[in-house]
Protein backbone atom coordinates (compact mmCIF):
# COMPACT_ATOMS: atom_id res chain seq x y z
CA UNK A 1 0.00 0.00 0.00
CA UNK A 2 1.60 3.31 -0.94
CA UNK A 3 -0.18 5.45 1.68
CA UNK A 4 -0.25 9.02 1.13
CA UNK A 5 0.94 11.30 4.73
CA UNK A 6 -0.84 14.80 4.17
CA UNK A 7 1.07 15.82 7.70
CA UNK A 8 4.76 16.72 6.94
CA UNK A 9 6.39 15.94 9.72
CA UNK A 10 4.44 12.02 10.14
CA UNK A 11 6.27 9.47 8.14
CA UNK A 12 5.46 5.88 7.99
CA UNK A 13 8.48 3.26 8.00
CA UNK A 14 8.09 -0.45 8.28
CA UNK A 15 8.89 -2.28 11.65
CA UNK A 16 12.09 -3.72 12.16
CA UNK A 17 13.04 -7.00 14.30
CA UNK A 18 15.01 -3.60 16.05
CA UNK A 19 11.30 -2.28 16.74
CA UNK A 20 10.61 -4.89 19.16
CA UNK A 21 11.14 -3.08 22.21
CA UNK A 22 9.31 0.05 21.32
CA UNK A 23 6.19 -1.91 19.72
CA UNK A 24 6.06 -3.40 23.36
CA UNK A 25 6.05 -0.04 24.99
CA UNK A 26 3.46 1.19 22.38
CA UNK A 27 1.26 -1.91 23.14
CA UNK A 28 1.57 -1.49 26.56
CA UNK A 29 0.69 2.22 26.66
CA UNK A 30 -3.06 0.92 25.62
CA UNK A 31 -3.50 -1.22 28.76
CA UNK A 32 -2.29 1.16 31.25
CA UNK A 33 -5.73 1.88 32.44
CA UNK A 34 -6.65 -2.03 32.24
CA UNK A 35 -3.18 -2.65 34.22
CA UNK A 36 -4.38 -0.06 37.28
CA UNK A 37 -7.31 -2.24 37.76
CA UNK A 38 -4.97 -5.13 39.39
CA UNK A 39 -3.51 -3.29 42.10
CA UNK A 40 -2.22 -6.73 43.78
CA UNK A 41 0.10 -7.15 40.57
CA UNK A 42 3.94 -6.28 41.18
CA UNK A 43 5.18 -4.23 38.39
CA UNK A 44 7.31 -7.35 37.74
CA UNK A 45 3.97 -9.32 36.96
CA UNK A 46 2.41 -6.52 35.06
CA UNK A 47 5.61 -6.30 32.74
CA UNK A 48 6.06 -10.00 32.42
CA UNK A 49 1.99 -10.40 31.24
CA UNK A 50 2.33 -7.05 29.02
CA UNK A 51 5.10 -8.81 26.85
CA UNK A 52 3.72 -11.98 27.07
CA UNK A 53 0.65 -10.46 26.24
CA UNK A 54 2.61 -8.48 23.14
CA UNK A 55 4.34 -11.11 21.43
CA UNK A 56 1.46 -13.55 21.22
CA UNK A 57 -0.10 -10.15 19.25
CA UNK A 58 2.76 -9.43 17.16
CA UNK A 59 2.56 -13.17 16.63
CA UNK A 60 -0.78 -13.64 15.49
CA UNK A 61 -0.90 -10.67 13.45
CA UNK A 62 2.10 -11.43 11.78
CA UNK A 63 0.44 -14.87 10.45
CA UNK A 64 -2.99 -13.80 10.24
CA UNK A 65 -2.36 -10.62 8.19
CA UNK A 66 0.23 -11.81 5.40
CA UNK A 67 0.95 -8.97 3.67
CA UNK A 68 -0.36 -6.09 5.54
CA UNK A 69 1.79 -2.99 6.56
CA UNK A 70 3.11 -2.91 9.50
CA UNK A 71 4.45 0.65 10.43
CA UNK A 72 5.81 2.73 12.73
CA UNK A 73 4.69 5.92 12.86
CA UNK A 74 7.28 8.68 13.31
CA UNK A 75 6.93 12.76 14.06
CA UNK A 76 9.99 14.54 13.52
CA UNK A 77 12.49 11.26 13.54
CA UNK A 78 10.43 10.28 16.91
CA UNK A 79 8.75 7.03 17.14
CA UNK A 80 5.48 8.21 18.39
CA UNK A 81 2.62 5.21 17.61
CA UNK A 82 2.25 2.02 14.92
CA UNK A 83 0.02 1.75 12.27
CA UNK A 84 -0.82 -1.53 10.85
CA UNK A 85 -3.18 -1.96 7.87
CA UNK A 86 -4.44 -4.56 5.33
CA UNK A 87 -5.58 -2.89 1.51
CA UNK A 88 -6.86 -5.76 0.36
CA UNK A 89 -9.02 -7.59 3.44
CA UNK A 90 -10.86 -10.44 2.93
CA UNK A 91 -10.87 -8.89 -1.07
CA UNK A 92 -13.32 -6.43 0.03
CA UNK A 93 -11.98 -4.05 2.69
CA UNK A 94 -9.48 -2.26 3.70
CA UNK A 95 -8.71 -3.08 7.21
CA UNK A 96 -7.22 -0.56 9.87
CA UNK A 97 -5.47 -3.96 12.04
CA UNK A 98 -4.18 -1.46 14.72
CA UNK A 99 -3.26 2.09 15.53
CA UNK A 100 -1.65 2.96 18.86
CA UNK A 101 -0.30 6.21 19.60
CA UNK A 102 2.46 6.95 22.89
CA UNK A 103 0.01 8.56 25.43
CA UNK A 104 2.38 11.99 25.13
CA UNK A 105 1.40 12.25 21.43
CA UNK A 106 -2.98 11.25 22.00
CA UNK A 107 -5.17 14.14 21.16
CA UNK A 108 -2.82 16.04 19.41
CA UNK A 109 -4.69 15.66 16.18
CA UNK A 110 -1.53 13.03 14.67
CA UNK A 111 -4.05 9.61 15.35
CA UNK A 112 -7.13 12.12 13.13
CA UNK A 113 -5.00 13.09 10.40
CA UNK A 114 -3.53 9.27 9.60
CA UNK A 115 -6.85 8.38 9.73
CA UNK A 116 -7.81 10.64 7.08
CA UNK A 117 -5.01 9.46 5.04
CA UNK A 118 -6.23 6.15 5.43
CA UNK A 119 -9.58 7.10 4.29
CA UNK A 120 -8.57 8.98 1.13
CA UNK A 121 -6.38 5.36 0.01
CA UNK A 122 -9.88 3.46 0.75
CA UNK A 123 -11.76 6.19 -1.62
CA UNK A 124 -9.07 5.82 -4.00
CA UNK A 125 -9.68 2.05 -3.94
CA UNK A 126 -13.44 2.60 -4.00
CA UNK A 127 -13.27 -0.02 -0.88
CA UNK A 128 -14.67 0.02 2.65
CA UNK A 129 -12.68 0.74 5.65
CA UNK A 130 -12.66 -1.81 8.85
CA UNK A 131 -11.59 -1.27 12.12
CA UNK A 132 -12.08 -3.12 15.46
CA UNK A 133 -12.16 -1.24 18.40
CA UNK A 134 -13.04 -2.05 22.33
CA UNK A 135 -16.49 -0.67 23.13
CA UNK A 136 -14.59 1.12 26.10
CA UNK A 137 -11.42 2.39 24.50
CA UNK A 138 -11.69 6.35 23.91
CA UNK A 139 -11.02 6.72 20.45
CA UNK A 140 -13.93 5.06 19.36
CA UNK A 141 -15.61 8.36 19.74
CA UNK A 142 -12.80 9.56 16.83
CA UNK A 143 -13.89 6.95 14.36
CA UNK A 144 -17.54 7.69 14.57
CA UNK A 145 -16.75 11.43 14.76
CA UNK A 146 -14.83 10.56 11.38
CA UNK A 147 -18.03 9.08 10.27
CA UNK A 148 -17.44 5.49 11.38
CA UNK A 149 -20.21 3.19 12.42
CA UNK A 150 -20.79 0.08 14.09
CA UNK A 151 -21.65 -2.78 12.04
CA UNK A 152 -21.30 -6.06 14.23
CA UNK A 153 -20.48 -6.24 17.80
CA UNK A 154 -18.20 -9.41 19.41
CA UNK A 155 -18.59 -10.53 22.77
CA UNK A 156 -20.73 -7.15 23.96
CA UNK A 157 -16.52 -5.98 23.44
CA UNK A 158 -15.40 -5.84 20.52
CA UNK A 159 -16.92 -3.34 17.83
CA UNK A 160 -16.53 -3.69 14.16
CA UNK A 161 -17.08 -0.41 12.73
CA UNK A 162 -16.75 0.73 9.25
CA UNK A 163 -15.96 3.62 6.97
CA UNK A 164 -17.67 3.91 3.33
CA UNK A 165 -16.13 6.25 0.67
CA UNK A 166 -19.94 7.21 -0.78
CA UNK A 167 -20.97 7.96 3.25
CA UNK A 168 -19.21 11.46 3.34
Amino acid sequence: MNLVISEQSVKLRPITENDKEVLSRIYASTREEEMKRVPQWSAAMVKAFLEQQFDAQHDYYQKNYVGANFWIIEKDGQVVGRLYVQENFQNREVRIIDIALLPTWRNQGIGAAILNDVMKEATRLQRPLTIHVESFNPAKSLYERLGFRKVSETNGVYHLMEWRPDSN
